[in-house]
């Protein structure tokens, strides 16, 4: 099996520098590097999947939004989301009109309730933030709702975007916090400790290069730590607990 994880940016200028793909093979991280925009990414993640049909790529934005925003807007699947932000997403961002916040003098008009997917309350998943949230320290907003449109495309070329579907290749939503564990990662002497520390079996030359940056270090963490769960993947089907219907469901393992 084919495993990648990818560190995705929002960024509108020179996104290329931030994202970051990494991919294990046989639990061994055998390529990291950055330079590609979104939509060569995807081009580049569409060739794996016709390389080899058991693929599965972690993608680090939210695929969704809370249900009460999808049932206010009258989107019934996954793929009415992602259609939505394809053809309202740059709107939204620019507009940062409720529920959405974070820009200057927008602040966040949403009661706790509202802010957050089931998933990302979940045990284990750790503080994730409000997908409505599109400006300031930490804010996914941005970067998924630029990254969903970008779910069409990998579910036409025959990717299933797990859990609104399960079969080979596929795709999963990860939270690259809930696979690191507790590190300080604005700190490259923390970055290349845990790397070497956690990992010492992996190639240093791909660790030294993914202490470089978080953005690097989140990517080559995710595709260790999936390879090492390969199993589980593998396995994975769509979750039995219709709670998490639209809102989809963040993957991680379950020892870690």
């Amino acid at each position: 099996m084919r495993v990648v994880a990818v560190d995705w940016s929002g960024k509108l200028k020179r996104p290329e520098e931030s994202i970051w793909l990494a991919e294990a093979r046989n639990g061994r991280l055998a390529e990291l590097h950055n330079g590609l925009s979104r939509e060569a990414i995807v081009d580049r993640l569409v060739a794996l999947a016709a390389e080899g049909p058991r693929t599965v790529v972690g993608l680090d934005f939210a695929f969704s939004f809370p249900a009460w925003w999808c049932v206010e807007n009258e989107w019934s699947t996954a793929q009415d989301v992602w259609a939505a932000m394809a053809a309202r997403g740059e709107t939204l961002l620019a507009t940062c009109e409720p529920p959405f916040w974070g820009l200057p003098g927008m602040p966040n008009p949403n009661p706790k309730s509202r802010l957050h997917r089931r998933t990302d309350r979940d045990e284990g998943a750790g503080a994730a933030k409000s997908v409505f949230q599109i400006g300031g320290a930490g804010a996914v907003g941005t970067g998924s709702i630029r990254g969903m449109p970008h779910l069409l495309r990998l579910s036409e070329a025959g990717y299933s975007i797990w859990p609104f579907a399960d079969g080979w290749p596929r795709v999963v939503e990860i939270y690259p916090r809930a696979l690191t564990g507790a590190v300080v990662k604005g700190r490259w002497r923390e970055r290349h400790a845990f790397l070497f520390e956690r990992f010492p079996e992996q190639p240093a030359d791909l660790l030294e290069r993914a202490a470089g940056s978080e953005d690097a270090f989140d990517a080559a963490v995710s595709a260790i730590v999936m390879g090492a769960h390969e199993a589980e993947l593998q396995e994975l089907a769509r979750p039995s607990d219709a709670k998490y219907g639209i809102e989809g469901k963040i993957w991680r393992p379950s020892q870690h």
